[in-house]
């Protein structure tokens, strides 16, 4: 008898959201209730919340909109590993941690993520500037 080796099922969405700071919270919400209803591990899900607010945040803040004048947001789950994609349309420098001033109100959102993140980085391409992070372990992704 021969045994067929079980894979976990893959979890994904993808989300275009408005290139406003009203999707943040929206956004961060359906991202929870989607890995809490597969079981993510509490730990990560709180990870994802935070990471995905600084991302979208950034987005909105520092980019542009995609053509549709949306940012198109992505994850799914493999093994229990988030893996988080943010994708704008860019503008200027790749975004880099920043050191900001001691009594500084903003500017620590990616050494945050950074903090969170088992892998991070960005992408640019053709379709625009892609802000991955994966969450909970090491991830499958391959980035060139």
């Amino acid at each position: 008898m021969t045994q067929t080796a079980q894979r976990e099922p893959t979890r994904h969405r993808t989300l275009r959201v408005a290139h406003h700071l009203a999707a943040v919270p929206t956004t961060r919400r359906t991202l929870a209730d989607d890995l809490r209803s597969i079981g993510v591990a509490t730990e990560v899900v709180a990870e994802a919340e935070i990471v995905v607010s600084e991302l979208l945040g950034n987005a909105v803040r520092h980019a542009d909109a995609l053509p549709d004048g949306r940012v198109r947001v992505h994850w799914q789950v493999k093994g229990g590993v988030v893996e988080l994609d943010v994708t704008d349309a860019g503008r200027g420098a790749v975004p880099r941690p920043q050191t900001p001033a001691p009594y500084a109100t903003s500017g620590r959102g990616l050494r945050i993520v950074r903090s969170l993140a088992h892998e991070w980085g960005v992408l640019d391409d053709d379709r625009g500037r892609t802000v991955w992070v994966t969450l909970g372990g090491p991830s499958r992704r391959r980035r060139p």
